[in-house]
């Protein structure tokens, strides 16, 4: 008798312990965002010259929360993956700015737009 009992108290531990995982993977993936944030790239090289290239990933991934960046100047985006705990999209968009580009809404800070290249900036 002691044996079914113990056995279905492992049962029920087992199937607790597997929902409160399941639960809490669940939630993890939630944490970790990735947004296209439009801009306005106006050279063909800014991924990898060496005002904007490096700019990215020295701004942005010294930043907290920042997983990864990707620059496409073809289509005008950079896309971010971020964790929402240590970073929100509106603090992305104002480093974006702070680099010199537009990010979405937020137009991008003027003095920085004239530390950049000139190949970088609008004509």
């Amino acid at each position: 008798m002691k044996t079914i009992r113990s056995n279905n108290i492992s049962k029920i531990a087992l199937l607790l312990l597997m929902f409160i995982s399941v639960s809490a993977f669940s939630q993890d993936k939630k944490k970790i965002q990735t947004s296209v944030i439009k801009t306005n790239i106006y050279c063909d090289h800014c991924k990898q010259c060496e005002t904007c290239g490096d700019k990215f990933h020295k701004k942005m991934y010294n930043e907290d929360g920042i997983k990864s960046v990707e620059v496409d100047p073809k289509a005008n985006t950079i896309t971010v993956i971020y964790d929402t705990r240590k970073v929100d999209l509106d603090k992305i968009r104002q480093y974006i700015s702070e680099l010199g580009y537009d990010a979405d809404e937020i137009k991008a800070d003027p003095a920085a737009v004239e530390k950049l290249d000139g190949c970088c900036k609008k004509s």
